[in-house]
């Protein structure tokens, strides 16, 4: 597809539609969307998981802060130009025709079903903890295939149902989350943070090997651009969600992590299966905060399954609407939510659990997991692409301002190198793979435009 010759490229997407959808996404709701995405069961391992590398890895928090923040204003930027659902697959395709459009669609598609799948896996272990499992594998599969269904179902129920649950369930994940952060910073001990740098590596090789483990907690800042055309006045609202969405989780992981690595000792805390849990025991020198979180952490991930379900729908639908994923993605119940798209979702997650539970949990979730860091990452970097291609389109025009271009280039530049800098602190294994489930998207393309080509082709 060749680049419109005005200075806003052409939506078919929303018009192709034929009337248009309705909006049911405020700025609230919006922004619980962003921020239920972003803050999902990760936040709860996330400091036993880097702290073998040291209170470096607070500095790698604050570098993907910033780096988020930096999307959030690109996907603003690009919602203004194209106010659409489905907007990490509309821009590469406006910018550089349909099959880029296509690997944007079909890359981020496999890292939300697959990180679905991984965060029905990742309940089961908080679930255990409040009802025990005693290790059966059978009833560990049915917790996490549970864990997925049930927020399949209240897609199901419409996107209003869905944007009510994810305010609800990001109060009540947050303002725990939040106290915990907030509260504890007053029991700190400077004695329990450890070395800075426990690698014994290089300041920026620790900063580089942490940040990958910390890549898959800030997938979803994309949340509201991806889900546009369900937002309220989107060229307004989906910059302002993502900002304020990003900058809230921002918040809470900085907040947490410097109150859990100042509450448990650096040696426990590596060693620790709840970190959150040890830090609400060290604040009370009692036993049952492991059973509040867990709480929280059940409800934090289900909310966070709900968003994702969402958008691995909503981004095929997208494409389905041109033509470049299987026509029955485009189709929509009464509430607004393409059906095919969640069933989709929730059995090919099912199946991926089933295996989970066959090779092993631990094996498979790492796997998993960095998957969804690759994939992910592939439309950020599509996306900050087509943003450059249009900047350098309007840079010849004489009408454009250039302190506002020169900031706009400025913001996609950076999310661009910061998109290939986490495809490359994704490891040498998740790269391989990655690239073979984006690459096994590549005969459905050629089968849906040899469909199309003979009604393009005059006879």
């Amino acid at each position: 597809m060749t680049a419109p010759s005005s200075t806003e490229p052409a939506r078919p997407a929303e018009s192709s539609a034929g009337t248009p959808r309705r909006r049911t996404f405020g700025l609230a709701a919006a922004t619980a969307l962003v921020m239920g995405n972003i803050i999902g069961g990760g936040i709860f391992a996330l400091p036993a998981t880097v702290a073998p590398y040291g209170t470096v890895s607070l500095l790698a928090f604050a570098v993907l802060s910033v780096a988020a923040v930096l999307l959030a204003l690109l996907f603003g930027k690009l919602a203004r130009r194209s106010p659409v659902t489905g907007g990490l697959y509309v821009y590469p395709r406006d910018a550089f025709g349909p099959f880029a459009g296509f690997l944007s669609a079909w890359s981020y598609w496999t890292m939300c079903w697959v990180s679905i799948a991984a965060l029905a896996v990742a309940v089961v272990g908080y679930v255990d903890v409040l009802i025990p499992l005693h290790g059966n594998h059978l009833l560990e599969g049915l917790v996490a295939v549970a864990a997925l269904w049930l927020p399949a179902a209240a897609n199901f129920a419409g996107t209003r149902v869905v944007g009510m649950v994810q305010i609800v369930c990001t109060i009540l994940k947050f303002v725990p989350l939040l106290l915990i952060a907030t509260v504890g910073l007053f029991f700190v001990h400077t004695d329990n943070f450890g070395p800075f740098n426990a690698t014994g590596d290089s300041v920026p090789g620790a900063v580089a090997a942490s940040a990958a483990l910390l890549l898959y907690s800030f997938l979803g800042v994309e949340s509201a651009a991806v889900s546009a055309g369900e937002v309220d006045d989107p060229e307004r609202t989906v910059g302002r969600a993502s900002i304020l969405g990003t900058l809230g989780s921002a918040l809470v992981y900085l907040l947490g992590t410097v109150a859990v690595f100042g509450l448990v000792p650096h040696a426990q805390l590596v060693q620790s299966g709840a970190p959150f849990a040890d830090a609400v025991d060290a604040i009370t020198g009692g036993h049952w905060g492991g059973t509040a979180i867990a709480l929280v952490a059940v409800v934090s991930i289900t909310g966070c399954l709900n968003g994702w379900i969402l958008l691995a729908a909503q981004m095929p639908y997208a494409a389905a609407r041109d033509g470049l994923f299987p026509a029955p993605f485009a189709k929509t119940g009464k509430g607004g939510v393409p059906g095919f798209g969640v069933w989709a979702c929730a059995i090919l997650g099912t199946a991926l659990i089933a295996l989970n539970y066959t090779a092993g949990p631990d094996t498979t979730f790492r796997v998993l997991v960095l998957i969804t860091t690759f994939t992910g990452c592939v439309p950020y970097l599509l996306s900050a692409a087509a943003q450059l291609y249009w900047l350098v389109v309007q840079g010849s025009r004489a009408q454009v301002r250039p302190a506002g271009l020169a900031r706009d280039f400025t913001v996609a530049a950076l999310s661009f190198a910061f998109s290939f800098w986490l495809i490359a602190g994704a490891g040498y294994a998740a790269v391989y793979q990655g690239v073979l489930f984006l690459f096994a998207g590549i005969p459905v393309y050629v089968w849906l435009r040899g469909r199309q080509e003979p009604a393009e082709t005059p006879a």
